[in-house]
């Protein structure tokens, strides 16, 4: 049985460059890269040389890179230090951010009883830009938290436009690029924002290292403390096999881009075609979306909703649904929530997610998988 990969939202195969990278790393620089020996100066200069490489990448300057062990440990960090060191009185953020950003948030207003004010979210999926400047309006220290592309609905929103709405108001801009570093251009000199983080995993590199981007002067202190790496901002010794791979990785994104962009592109329109053919009536959560990604509201009875995935899963092909089985029971994504009905949002929704790696014949596949659900 063929197996059939349209998760990649969730995260993405390596690729073969970045696997002979990390070997060759894992089997021959493996010092410390704090150690004087020339072990560690080597394993020293490939980190140092990766820092370089990834802000090359973003036209930022390698002093703004700091590596952690994933975007969710980057967030949590902004934030958490947005608040105790920079003395923010109020965060504004959407109720459709990934829980490493809301759930970061609620744990700082029970903590420090900041004020915590939310973007209404249009029924698009797109966040109101009017109401953002309306909060803004109100002066006072403030850290804008709103993601570039939502990891269940591949809404985008507008970097530069909301960078330039937190520099008109004084207020900090932190984004969440997890889903689209590696995936879209983001050139941090013409665009004013404060932090992003991202995720090796998800742009074919590794799990378990990832990085934060930080304006120089920002102010931000570290999130625990220990030795005197990356600066003393992010104590422990660095994975270097794991932040050479996630270098090779981004630069390999990067070169490839224009045509792996256009291919999956090519990829989402064949799938939507597919559906419209085999269900008239499917519908898209969400306008303005990403490249590779795309939610669909399926015109089948909710009584499938619960063991849609497990169906798919039997034919050996992956995908996510917008919604998390928790206690036994199936709870609505807090995403597709703010979007759709109460009568919709009981139906089968499946976020299909691709990358260069997978073919039409993945799509046939999944197509005739639904038709027999």
């Amino acid at each position: 049985m063929k197996k059939v990969y349209l998760d990649n939202a969730s995260t993405t195969a390596l690729r073969p460059e970045v696997i002979l990278e990390m070997t060759k790393l894992l089997t021959e620089d493996y010092g410390n890269p704090s150690s004087t020996h020339s072990l560690g100066r080597t394993a020293k200069n490939i980190l140092e040389l990766s820092r370089k490489s990834i802000a090359k990448q973003l036209n930022a300057t390698a002093s703004e890179i700091i590596f952690t062990s994933c975007g969710t440990e980057a967030n949590n960090w902004i934030l958490r230090s947005a608040v105790k060191d920079l003395k923010t009185e109020r965060i504004i953020t959407s109720k459709i951010e990934h829980h490493a950003v809301l759930h970061s948030i609620m744990a700082l207003q029970n903590e420090y009883g900041i004020q915590v004010d939310y973007v209404n979210v249009k029924t698009t999926g797109e966040l109101d830009l009017t109401h953002l400047v309306e909060l803004l309006s109100d002066e006072k220290k403030t850290l804008v938290s709103l993601m570039h592309i939502n990891n269940e609905t591949g809404t985008i929103l507008d970097l530069n436009r909301v960078s330039q709405i937190c520099q008109e108001h004084n207020a900090l801009f932190h984004s969440d690029t997890v889903q689209s570093i590696g995936k879209t251009k983001i050139d941090l000199q013409h665009t004013p924002i404060d932090f992003i983080v991202a995720s090796a995993h998800k742009f074919h590199g590794p799990k378990g290292v990832g990085f934060a981007f930080f304006r120089k002067n920002s102010g931000l202190q570290p999130l625990f403390f220990g030795g005197e790496q990356e600066k003393g901002l992010r104590p422990g010794t660095e994975a270097i096999h794991q932040i050479g791979g996630m270098a090779k990785a981004l630069e390999l994104s990067y070169q490839n881009l224009e045509t792996e962009s256009q291919y999956i592109t090519s990829l989402k329109e064949y799938t939507i075609e597919k559906l419209k053919a085999n269900f008239p009536d499917f519908k898209i959560n969400g306008e303005n979306t990403f490249y590779n990604l795309l939610n669909v509201l399926l015109p089948l009875d909710e009584s499938k909703t619960a063991m849609i995935l497990f169906h798919l899963d039997m034919k050996g092909i992956a995908v996510s649904r917008g919604s998390a089985c928790q206690s036994g029971s199936i709870r609505p994504s807090h995403v597709l929530a703010e979007i759709l009905t109460a009568d919709a949002i009981k139906k089968p929704s499946l976020r299909i997610s691709f990358s260069h790696f997978n073919t039409t014949e993945d799509i046939d596949l999944l197509i005739e998988a639904l038709r027999n659900c």
